[in-house]
């Protein structure tokens, strides 16, 4: 199977939503019906989508949005995640978080976040969060999951976004890498900026030029945008301008919510926001530090140029600033930025072999499907029934269902070959054992106690010596075939035999002794006459003759015909072979 496929669909049937196409997810997190916002934006609840956790309304002071005014808590399970199958390419996947007091203890939680796998941020709720990532998608299932990290800080989650984003989107990031976002702002707007004007739905906060910077519209009445990041018209058709040639404008840092370890990837966004004569130069250059670090750049008219840098390492104080060059003759301009930060690089995920295994076992015990997200990543956040290994890309080494209420047959997990240790005792599964578990080859302690298997034991696990095997307490398993419940009772039929014959036989002799003396003695009171003379010499000619006076030919066909019937006798059970 390929690398990039990833079976993990009916990992959480209760928690998945399917998208054809493009992705356009828009999850009210502790809502239980669906609305359209201001933004013609369809949001549905997660009522259908998730099976754990608690929904939970904020305090009415706390509100902030529709959205945003009610939150699924999870108090159970290490992590909980939402599933949001996709069709692969690049996606904007946002995270949103309203505490709101809602359980009126005004003790916010702090809890990581994670997306496929990989660890995003801790996020503290002291304060409206909103957090958002862009990355390419390695497998089929997005997953997004809140993990509990503290006691008593119990999870949760208020709003679930996912978008589907143009491969050209910040294209010079490497694929293995993911962008989150610090800042996207729209200088000189009112307003947000956000889906239906821009058709990635990114949200550009709108940010005003403080002091003396002026806040100008553009003259343009179309912006040309058709560069990689596709920014929307509106976002370029405002600009903070510096009063005058001889200032520069500050742009200082924006909060940085991530590790400073990790690089800056940022996005300037220019365009004119008039028409220059050839008499008159708009030209600047962006410092860090008030040192030159771009080259020259000339705003156009009715287009945007994009200025961007990547792997940018930078410091606390670190700031950037936009300074007019020498010959400029119209102050400096800047439309709009954003500034991400470049993550650690994604993981491949749990190997496909043993997602493959845990679907399996998802699909036949629905008990297990409360469990979503990667499999054994983050590394602490493995689901609670399985263990796994330290490789980059994870093999789960033990199965540990003891006491899940599991019933019915064991279904195919054949696939999971890094397996040392399953645990399945006491539970009420059915059917043979399965002979595959024994041909699995790193498989050490095997627990299948307490159960309702039936049938003989597979060979490849009755021969493994190196194999510790526990089968106890499984009343309709056979130990060896002469404790096979179907064996016993034909045993016990054939063991009867004996004494039936013992006493049939003897009653039969003597039966035919009875009936030979009373022939005889019938035949001695019949008077011999003539007819005897003719049949003197005729016993061997009229032994077996029909009145047709031919041999038995119709009798021995019949025999010969029957001859199936006559070696009939009821099959042994066969043994299941492992």
């Amino acid at each position: 199977m390929a690398d990039h496929v990833w079976l993990l669909i009916l990992l959480l049937s209760l928690c998945t939503i399917s998208v054809l196409g493009n992705v356009f997810v828009s999850i009210d997190c502790g809502a239980s019906d669906s609305f359209t916002d201001e933004n013609s934006i369809v949001w549905k609840g997660d009522g259908d989508l998730i099976s754990n956790g608690v929904t939970h309304v904020v305090q009415s002071n706390y509100s902030v949005s529709h959205v945003m005014d009610t939150l699924r808590v999870f108090t159970t399970r290490k992590k909980n995640c939402y599933s949001i199958e996709a069709e692969g390419g690049k996606v904007l996947v946002r995270a949103s978080f309203n505490y709101g007091n809602y359980d009126q203890k005004s003790n916010p939680p702090i809890f990581d976040l994670h997306f496929d796998g990989n660890f995003w941020i801790t996020v503290n709720t002291s304060q409206v969060k909103i957090y958002e990532a862009i990355y390419f998608v390695k497998r089929k299932v997005i997953s997004v999951c809140v993990a509990q990290t503290r006691p008593n800080n119990f999870p949760f989650i208020s709003a679930l976004e996912v978008r589907s984003v143009d491969s050209q989107v910040n294209k010079y990031v490497n694929p293995n890498y993911a962008l989150f976002m610090n800042a996207r702002f729209a200088y000189a707007t009112n307003e947000a900026i956000r889906f239906p004007a821009d058709t990635y739905d990114r949200i550009w906060l709108p940010m005003l030029g403080g002091g003396s910077l002026l806040n100008l519209k553009s003259d343009a009445s179309v912006i040309n945008v058709d560069v990689p990041n596709n920014p929307p018209q509106e976002v370029l058709k405002h600009a903070i301008i510096a009063p005058n040639t001889s200032q520069m404008i500050t742009l200082g840092l924006p909060t940085i919510d991530y590790p400073i370890r990790y690089p800056l990837y940022i996005n300037w966004y220019f365009s004119e926001i008039q028409e220059v004569n050839s008499t008159n130069i708009r030209a600047f250059r962006v410092l860090e530090n008030r040192l030159p670090f771009s080259l020259p750049i000339v705003p156009p008219f009715g287009n945007v140029s994009v200025y961007f840098i990547s792997n940018l390492t930078v410091t606390p104080n670190t700031n950037f600033s936009i300074n007019p060059l020498g010959d400029t003759t119209l102050p400096p301009l800047i439309n709009a930025i954003e500034v991400y930060s470049i993550s650690d690089a994604l993981t491949n995920g749990t190997n496909n072999n043993d997602v493959e295994g845990l679907v399996s076992l998802q699909n036949a015990f629905d008990v297990l499907q409360e469990w979503g997200g990667d499999p054994c990543l983050p590394a602490p956040y493995s689901w609670e029934w399985i263990n796994c290994n330290d490789d980059s890309t994870p093999r789960v080494t033990s199965l540990n269902l003891t006491g899940f209420n599991l019933s019915g047959p064991l279904p195919d997990f054949s696939n999971m070959d890094a397996l040392e240790i399953i645990d399945f005792h006491n539970n009420s599964l059915t059917g043979p054992i399965p002979g595959f578990i024994g041909k699995l080859r790193n498989l050490k302690q095997l627990y299948l106690a307490d159960n309702q298997f039936s049938g003989s034991i597979p060979r490849s696990l009755s021969t493994n010596s190196n194999l510790n095997l526990s089968l106890t307490e499984n009343p309709l398993l056979c130990t060896n075939d002469k404790s096979c419940p179907r064996n016993n009772k034909n045993k016990k039929q054939t063991s009867k035999l004996p004494v039936i014959l013992g006493i049939t036989i003897p009653v039969f002799f003597i039966v035919a002794i009875i009936i030979g003396f009373l022939v005889i003695r019938h035949n001695r009171r019949i008077p011999h006459t003539g007819d005897m003379s003719q049949n003197i010499n005729g016993p061997s000619n009229t032994r077996g003759t029909m009145p047709n006076g031919n041999v038995d030919d119709e009798g021995a066909n019949e025999l010969r015909g029957n001859k199936e019937e006559q070696f009939y006798a009821s099959p042994s059970p066969l043994l299941a072979e492992g």
